[in-house]
């Protein structure tokens, strides 16, 4: 197993000045109190990838995107490609966020072709899934994490899941103050590490990286960090401050 991933996703939040200073603040506390036990990324908006990138390219602290197209070029407005994002110079891209699939309507083909995209330009894809309140009370939560899984990373060789992070996010935890228990995120994770070594080997299904998101804090990513299977944490909203930023690295890094 690689070390730990802690990826801050700061979602549509700040200006350019705004997300430079958050960033240059990150750089500056974790520069002396990371080990190497630990990576860490941050993924702004849009807008402020290139001024973040010119403070983060002297630190240890890699780029992710929050989305990405499956075509390099084309008529789609709006939209930015995974080749825009590697001339940035993003290191990962957040794909299959929540937020994209049940706000904005994306299908899991639809990710399936982003994370294909992402590879093909030399990305590497956190693949996020995970259930919604009613699914889970349904009981169908191990059917719709399989089926996410399994649509998502269907058309890949072998060699592609080097390249990818799994990240569980149960779509009823995020940003409601309500987290999963250790035992519901440790039965998910196993089910995930399960699928991965079936599909991919025993050898490089149990390197791929499988992080938590939902409600991460400062005063629960230790208790999750110690919880079987979880490799890393998404943090949503705590990414935006600093000092708990780095409490939340300084908790895995302690696991």
């Amino acid at each position: 197993m690689t070390n730990s991933l802690v990826v801050g996703n700061w979602k549509m939040h700040g200006s350019r000045p705004e997300c430079s200073d958050l960033a240059r603040s990150i750089v500056q506390s974790l520069h002396e109190t990371t080990p190497a036990s630990v990576e860490v990324a941050i993924a702004p908006p849009y807008t402020a990838l290139a001024a973040v990138k010119e403070i983060l390219k002297e630190s240890d602290v890699r780029l992710g995107a929050q989305n990405c197209h499956w075509q390099d070029r084309g008529a789609f407005t709006g939209e930015v490609s995974p080749s825009m994002l590697k001339e940035i110079g993003c290191d990962y891209v957040i794909l299959g966020h929540s937020e994209r699939r049940h706000i904005l309507g994306e299908s899991d083909r639809m990710i399936a072709q982003k994370i294909s995209a992402a590879l093909r330009n030399g990305l590497r894809a956190i693949l996020c899934l995970g259930e919604t309140l009613r699914e889970r009370r349904a009981g169908r939560t191990a059917a719709v994490v399989s089926r996410q899984l399994r649509i998502a990373l269907k058309d890949l060789g072998k060699a592609a899941i080097h390249d990818i992070e799994i990240a569980y996010e149960p779509v009823w935890a995020i940003g409601t103050g309500q987290n999963a228990t250790s035992e519901q995120i440790s039965r998910v994770h196993n089910q995930i590490r399960n699928f991965l070594v079936k599909s991919f080997g025993a050898g490089k299904g149990n390197n791929v990286r499988i992080l938590y998101g939902g409600s991460v804090k400062a005063d629960n990513a230790a208790v999750l960090m110690s919880t079987p299977q979880v490799n890393g944490l998404l943090v949503g909203g705590a990414s935006l401050n600093p000092d708990a930023f780095l409490q939340i690295v300084r908790s895995v890094t302690k696991q």
